[in-house]
């Protein structure tokens, strides 16, 4: 409980009284191999879903506030919280995370991202107004080396790598980014077997395949011009079509433009692409107010054959690496440990993403079996009878084994004790339920 820091972790093992440097070497001496450890959350992912046709990822990065100065690999980044009429900036370091998607009733359903990989990629220090000819030129090659988009498509190419090596070789990588990543420098290195879905600008030029060739000259890569997404989806002569997806709960009716066969400059012409537009889906905010909608979707597939329903999907599975870092930053206290010997403030970000993908894991196995016993909900949550389990949940539980245990009281006997006594009339306040439902 609390703040999420090494100290932490020491008192709660009941280690405050014991030579503590052992446990900070673990990390400033890299004594934990992190590869290792999401090798092993990759294969078991991959044992969970042996039966889809396809690995479906994600992509993104995300920035981890912090305070000290002098800590490594932090800078002053863009804050992607702030309004859109004003940029802001914090401080912090930058971490990229690819996850992969484990759906719970196959390929249309909800689905939860597991992190499989969570690579530190900063920025290089710009040398000062003195520094030599040779140190700029040194600088200029880093920051080329260290590109966001750089790095992300080496994420890629050794995520498919690994994959191979965990025997997966006959299966396509479906991988779903947002803007930052849809660029030529991902795009024209996508290794083999990869498709990438991306979201694109609406005013995007994009054209079609050159149906005729010249006889001497150059080879024509474009064709026609064709009319930006925006203007696509407000034109009739590409019509609509229904596709069906999990989003937000349930299960919705899509409305989708696509378009077959073009191409983009910053894909050049080892891609034919695939655009896919999505219709603003309508929502209310109360039973009675009025119809609000979200605004549209312009994306790109590199895949032309892919089916639709396969595509959207995917793409729509992607928001749940966003509740991957809200969770593991407020939750797990991804970032909050107070480190700055350089090994560390890469490793332990990684840590405890790798334990939050491993208590995913565990909770998808032991939540099929019919007889887990969890803590009840509280009675104003709507009992639904595919409720998702979240990570508040996973983490009473672990807290009410490890309480029960350590009281001797039996854990069956409090769940039935709490399920019996929902009435006011019959109400007991134990202490122990205290902390079984605390907070972070």
């Amino acid at each position: 409980m609390g703040r999420h820091t090494v100290t932490g972790i020491i008192s709660a093992t009941g280690n405050q009284f014991k030579d503590w440097s052992s446990v900070y070497r673990i990390f400033s001496r890299r004594q934990i191999d992190i590869s290792a450890m999401m090798k092993v959350i990759q294969t078991n992912v991959l044992k969970e879903t042996e039966d889809s046709k396809h690995i479906i990822a994600h992509m993104d990065d995300t920035i981890i506030k912090k305070t000290g100065k002098s800590i490594p690999g932090t800078s002053w980044r863009r804050d992607p919280l702030g309004p859109p009429f004003h940029t802001n900036f914090i401080w912090g370091q930058r971490f990229i995370q690819v996850s992969m998607a484990l759906p719970k009733n196959g390929e249309i359903g909800q689905s939860r991202a597991i992190p499989v990989d969570f690579h530190h990629c900063p920025t290089v220090a710009k040398p000062k107004r003195k520094a030599t000819d040779e140190e700029i030129n040194q600088y200029k090659e880093q920051k080329k080396k260290l590109r966001l988009s750089k790095q992300g498509s080496e994420r890629i190419r050794l995520f498919r790598k690994n994959l191979d090596d965990n025997g997966a070789q006959e299966k396509q990588l479906i991988i779903s980014v947002d803007g930052s990543y849809s660029n030529s420098e991902v795009l024209k290195n996508l290794p083999q077997r990869v498709t990438l879905i991306g979201r694109i600008r609406k005013d995007t030029k994009l054209f079609k395949i050159p149906d005729d060739q010249p006889r001497t000259g150059r080879k024509r890569v474009y064709g026609e011009q064709l009319p930006t997404p925006e203007q696509i989806r407000q034109s009739d002569d590409y019509k609509w079509q229904e596709v069906k997806a999990w989003a937000a709960g349930k299960i919705h009716n899509f409305n989708v433009k696509v378009v077959d066969n073009l191409r983009w400059k910053s894909a050049g012409k080892e891609h034919n692409l695939k655009l896919v537009i999505i219709r603003p889906l309508g929502y209310r905010l109360t039973k009675g107010s009025k119809i609000l909608y979200r605004k549209p979707a312009y994306l790109i597939c590199t895949d032309t054959e892919l089916d639709i329903q396969t595509l959207l999907q995917a793409y729509l599975w992607r928001w749940e690496i966003e509740v991957d870092f809200r969770e593991e930053k407020s939750m797990l206290g991804c970032g909050q440990a107070q480190v700055r010997n350089q090994n560390s403030s890469e490793t332990f970000p990684a840590f405890i993403a790798a334990a939050y993908a491993m208590l995913h894991i565990a909770s998808y196995r032991a939540y099929q079996k019919a007889n887990s016993i969890t803590i009840p909900r509280p009675k104003w949550y709507k009992k639904k009878p595919e409720k998702r389990i979240t990570t508040g949940d996973l983490l009473n539980n672990v807290r009410a084994h490890l309480y029960v245990k350590g009281m001797g009281i039996s854990f069956n006997d409090f769940v039935n004790q709490q399920l019996q006594t929902q009435s006011l009339q019959n109400s007991k306040n134990p202490f122990i339920n205290a902390p079984f439902y605390t907070r972070n």
